[in-house]
């Protein structure tokens, strides 16, 4: 990859099963797991956004226990991907977060499991064309709860096509939706790629 890629794991905003506008709660395994695929595929930071003081608190956290506390001392190597973690208050102030870090506004990138009105969808291939060739930041979001809002998804620049399984069932969890994203994107086939 050409382009600085990053990631946003957004609780905010994003819907309920009805289609509400809500605030998702963060769970450990989602960053931990999430920091971990993106470190794997050579993304250069991860923000966990939630407006919600006590939720930010717990992202701090567990960063801490995995980079300073007895997760670093169990399993340094884990120290080292969740390093490239943050807490942030809203997408824009991720955005801020990247282009303090690289000199540039992130473009949008996003990802849905439901089909869309209106808008076209990237299949993954010319994604993967594009941040091969792009020099500008990119910032990836993923929706916790049941996805992004439809205001979010109008923000982006590019919106990629649903991952589908083999039948109707289409609810990965967000971690696994993730992992699955970046192999898409970066992923090797074989090691001499």
């Amino acid at each position: 990859m050409t382009a600085p890629v990053y990631c946003a794991l957004v609780h905010y905003p994003v819907r309920d099963r009805e289609g509400n506008t809500v605030s998702s709660a963060v769970t450990n395994i989602d960053v931990h797991d999430i920091a971990r695929s993106s470190h794997t595929f050579g993304l250069r930071g991860m923000a966990i956004v939630s407006p919600i003081d006590a939720q930010r608190a717990l992202v701090v956290r567990i960063l801490e226990h995995w980079r300073l506390g007895a997760g670093k001392r169990r399993m340094p190597h884990r120290s080292e991907a969740l390093a490239i973690a943050c807490a942030a208050e809203s997408i824009d102030e991720a955005m801020r977060w990247v282009e303090q870090r690289e000199g540039a506004v992130p473009q949008l990138m996003a990802t849905a499991a439901r089909a869309l009105p209106g808008g076209t969808l990237t299949r993954f291939v010319d994604a993967a064309e594009r941040l091969a060739r792009d020099e500008r930041p990119w910032l990836i979001l993923f929706g916790t709860g049941h996805g992004l809002t439809d205001d979010v998804l109008a923000r982006a620049e590019v919106l990629l096509e649903p991952i589908l399984g083999v039948g109707d069932y289409n609810h990965l969890s967000v971690r696994a939706a993730a992992a699955i994203v970046f192999d898409r994107l970066f992923g090797r086939t074989g090691p001499n790629d």
